[in-house]
């Protein structure tokens, strides 16, 4: 056991006639290794991103929905009617007149 022990301590797991399929394992270990390790971190950079664009969408539809009330606030007709009555401009008591042409021809 004690020799075991001192074998793999000076590696010589690695250095004997038979270490090159040991070395092929390792290899293939620290390549599966890195792959693990740069997947990882690109999972990561994508969960960060999908978290920015998440507080994006969150900002955008509140301006989205502060602009919408103003622009119901534009469309009223009593917003309209104060706007032009500071103008001078008043609205008239008839109503509009509808012209219809008839063209048989």
């Amino acid at each position: 056991m004690k020799k075991r022990i001192l074998n793999f301590i000076r590696a010589s797991f690695l250095v004997d006639e038979k270490s090159s399929k040991n070395w092929i394992y390792i290899f293939m270990f620290l390549i599966l290794s890195i792959i693990m390790i740069s997947s990882s971190h690109s999972v990561d950079r994508k969960v960060f991103r999908i978290a920015d664009l998440k507080e994006d969408i969150k900002s955008l539809r509140s301006e989205f929905l502060d602009t919408r009330r103003v622009l119901m606030k534009y469309k009223m007709e009593s917003f309209i009617k104060d706007e032009l009555s500071e103008k001078g401009i008043i609205s008239s008591n008839t109503p509009p007149i509808k012209i219809t042409i008839n063209v048989n021809k």
